[in-house]
């Protein structure tokens, strides 16, 4: 059993990190056009897809579909930079739906001290980051959720060095983008940085998340 779960997981996930291995390599191609937009989005649509055939029940839907709003949020920034960061803020609202019904049952003091930082730290550094560029507010509120999302898959059930560490990967991948607009920071450093933590990220908390749900559903689970 074991063995088949494995090769009917692996093409998904597999096929994930070529898409978003890869995709870093072609970014920047100045003739990318469409297809390069769905290249982009497949990393963490290949994700969505592993989720949604990995797991079962109203968890198992949350994360496919926190996923798959990120995949749509990765094509859609090409577009219009707004409608991409909604569709990342609605992705986050989910999950954070997800995190609090699986709260972990016994929190420590720095779990919490830690959550907490999340949730204040990343829209005030947000904030400080964007201002005075015209969207700063925007990207502060954006930034709140994000560190939302962060804080609460911190102290969530799910294995806080892979769902938790994906998440705070994403926290940093977006304060990154804001300093890259905001030209805090130069491009070589971001170009090299923004994709990996977020794609490194995403897969971390997909892998995380999908494992726990499945353990949930073992028979001998005790």
């Amino acid at each position: 059993m074991p063995h088949r779960a494995l090769i009917k997981q692996r093409p998904w996930l597999l096929a994930s990190l070529v898409a978003g291995v890869s995709y870093f390599f072609v970014a920047d191609d100045p003739i990318g056009g469409a297809w390069l937009m769905l290249w982009k989005g497949a990393g963490v649509g290949f994700l969505a897809l592993y989720a949604a055939f990995r797991t079962r029940g109203f968890d198992g839907l949350l994360i496919a579909g926190a996923l798959t709003l990120g995949a749509l949020g990765d094509v859609t920034l090409e577009i219009s930079f707004l409608i991409g960061g909604a569709l990342f803020a609605l992705g986050h609202a989910v999950a954070i739906i997800l995190y609090l019904r699986n709260r972990r049952a016994s929190t420590s003091s720095s779990q919490i001290l830690t959550g907490g930082s999340l949730l204040l730290l990343t829209p005030l550094i947000a904030g400080l980051i964007a201002y005075p560029m015209p969207n700063w507010i925007v990207a502060t509120a954006y930034s709140a959720v994000v560190g939302g999302m962060a804080a609460a898959a911190w102290t969530s059930r799910f294995p806080r060095y892979r769902v938790g560490l994906g998440a705070v990967m994403f926290v940093v991948s977006d304060l990154l983008i804001f300093a890259r607009e905001a030209a805090a920071l130069p491009d070589f450093a971001t170009a090299w940085t923004i994709w990996p933590l977020y794609f490194g990220g995403q897969f971390l908390i997909a892998t995380g998340v999908v494992q726990t749900l499945r353990m949930d559903r073992r028979p001998d689970k005790t």
